[in-house]
């Protein structure tokens, strides 16, 4: 299909779209600066190789996040994340490749090694392949957070892919929770680029599951009700006191809690706002069912970016 994106900022006086000297490349002119974190948006035309080398620049500490789905209201269910790490600019990238589902995601793009894409923008063309989180046409939403306990499992036979990597595998291929998590059967993942993850994978049917790598070994923790959360401790082998030890954790559970786990995304962005510490970059709500997504960065919580990927329809 044909990816038709409609942006609306819910701010005025942003930053305009960007002069480009690069706009022979039809995605490269697509690129526009849309804040001052800064934020970039771009839309790839035409595919991409999933298995293409990147090399990633190596983060020096752990990234911390905050994650959850709020699933209450079956008609809207909310994916929704805090992305805290160093002050680098990031990209709101649409793609929609002709073998794959659309999406749209978020990119800290300084892991391509680029500091002003305007200076070195044929390097975007690389970001389909570093996705932080992101929703395609199905209602499938990933994200992901530093698990610095986790350790994969290498199994002899299997391909190896990166850690980033293969959340772009799962948001092209994959429409539910059940699917995403085959691509962990399929693969190795590779860790040495930075700190070892955990996955928050949610749905437009409002499943969800956490994936972590425990002792070598593939765990896997699914929803049992209409909300799940995720920080940054292994959540699949961990007791209720643990759980409760964790300051963003007890928060964002209590709050969820509270209303069994029916959060539009105003409710969403406000329990990223409690959990939010301060180098949170971008908060960021997918909702599953629409395709409308709701941008905050650098905590300047007045100022939200509405994003729509258009022709969604949910896997039920």
């Amino acid at each position: 299909m044909t990816l038709a994106l409609l942006l609306v900022l819910a701010v005025t006086g942003c930053t305009p779209a960007v002069e480009q000297q690069h706009s022979s490349d039809p995605s490269l002119a697509t690129l526009r600066q849309v804040d001052d974190l800064p934020l970039y948006e771009m839309t790839l035309i035409g595919d991409y190789d999933p298995f293409a080398d990147v090399q990633a620049a190596t983060p020096a500490s752990p990234f911390g996040c905050s994650l959850f789905l709020a699933a209450g209201d079956r008609e809207r269910p909310v994916f929704a994340r805090n992305f805290d790490w160093d002050p680098n600019p990031a990209l709101l990238l649409h793609a929609d490749p002709p073998d794959g589902y659309a999406s749209i995601s978020l990119v800290d793009i300084s892991y391509l090694g680029i500091t002003n894409p305007m200076a070195r923008p044929k390097e975007l063309l690389k970001a389909p392949l570093l996705p932080f989180d992101g929703m395609n046409e199905k209602g499938l939403a990933i994200g992901l957070a530093a698990d610095t306990a986790g350790r994969a499992p290498a199994v002899a036979g299997r391909p190896t892919v990166g850690s980033v990597r293969i959340i772009r595998l799962m948001l092209d291929h994959a429409a539910t929770v059940d699917e995403a998590l085959l691509w962990f059967d399929k693969y190795n993942l590779d860790f040495s680029g930075g700190p070892a993850l955990h996955y928050l994978i949610s749905d437009a049917a409002g499943r969800s599951a956490v994936v972590e790598f425990i002792d070598g070994q593939l765990r896997i923790e699914k929803s049992a009700g209409p909300w799940q959360a995720m920080t940054n401790f292994q959540l699949v082998p961990a007791d209720a006191a643990t759980r409760a030890a964790d300051r963003r954790y007890a928060i964002t559970s209590g709050e969820l809690s509270k209303v069994n786990g029916a959060l539009g995304w105003q409710g969403a962005m406000r329990v990223l706002q409690a959990v939010a510490q301060p180098h949170t970059r971008w908060s960021v709500t997918y909702e599953l069912r629409t395709g409308d997504v709701h941008l905050i960065t650098g905590q300047k919580w007045d100022r939200i970016h509405t994003f729509k990927l258009a022709g969604v329809s949910p896997a039920n």
